[in-house]
């Protein structure tokens, strides 16, 4: 079972990213892809990518929340690091018109942006999507025949967009937030429409710990050690082995981000 979503670079794991790295081992989760969200962050995540060769690997991209900062320096320092072999997506990119910490047309310039970056080099893309849904659609689409692939990380949408994201060929990335017993419980109606193939599983640590989880962790900071239970409860409402989808989620990731 692979982590397609970890914010490593996150202050919360200050002081123990090299536990938190050797905790997943044990858990049985197989690799780790670290979420880079801006310029800075997308450095410190390769660099802690090459620090677990063969295990962490890493993307880089200017999440919507940073798009007011895209600059052609932006987009330099984003090209000189898929030269890294740990670099194995474009992204975090895409929209958030939900807590709108830059523009819509600034984060709609640096998602198109980071899109023809993703087409050139033919690199996969790591989406973001809150409350955007069809100008995100809008924006992707001419894109979608020119790259190698995409996930629309942390997956939240109503059926429809789930249909559409479907249809533009995406992988879905779900995240513990279907652990919950109150926000959760439409998107887990959704886990039958995913096939198998299109699937992918995150934690998104240090953020949405499963609030289903028992006992419940002394601390609210989630990790990539819990991916397991995530796993565990979507096998248990899709009607599959969780052995069984830990291990096509292993191979979705790796097929997807050519591991």
């Amino acid at each position: 079972m692979f982590d397609i979503g970890v914010n490593l670079t996150s202050t919360q794991f200050a002081k123990d990213r090299v536990k938190v790295v050797k905790r997943a081992r044990e858990a049985g989760v197989t690799g780790i892809l670290i979420t880079g969200t801006n310029a800075l962050e997308s450095q410190q995540a390769q660099s802690l990518a090459q620090q677990n060769p063969d295990y962490c690997w890493s993307t880089a991209g200017v999440h919507p929340h940073h798009a007011s900062e895209w600059s052609g320096e932006t987009a330099s320092t984003l090209r000189r690091l898929t030269e890294r072999p740990q670099v194995v997506a474009i992204g975090e990119c895409g929209l958030d018109f939900n807590r709108n910490f830059s523009a819509h047309d600034q984060q709609e310039y640096a998602f198109d942006a980071q899109l023809a970056l993703a087409a050139e080099l033919s690199m996969p893309v790591f989406l973001h999507c809150r409350d955007a849904h069809s100008r995100f659609i809008d924006i992707l689409t001419p894109w979608i025949d020119k790259l190698p692939g995409a996930v629309v990380h942390c997956f939240t949408g109503t059926q429809s967009e789930l249909e559409a994201c479907l249809a533009c060929g995406l992988y879905v990335g779900i995240t513990g937030w279907v652990c919950d017993e109150r926000r959760g419980l439409a998107l887990r109606e959704l886990l039958p429409l995913i096939p198998a193939d299109r699937l992918l599983l995150e934690t998104d640590a240090p953020y949405l710990l499963p609030r289903d989880m028992r006992p419940r962790p002394p601390s609210r900071r989630n990790e990539p050690c819990f991916l397991p239970h995530i796993v565990h409860q979507v096998a248990v409402w899709r009607g599959e082995d969780p052995e069984w989808l830990g291990q096509k989620i292993d191979e979705n990731t790796r097929s997807l981000f050519r591991l």
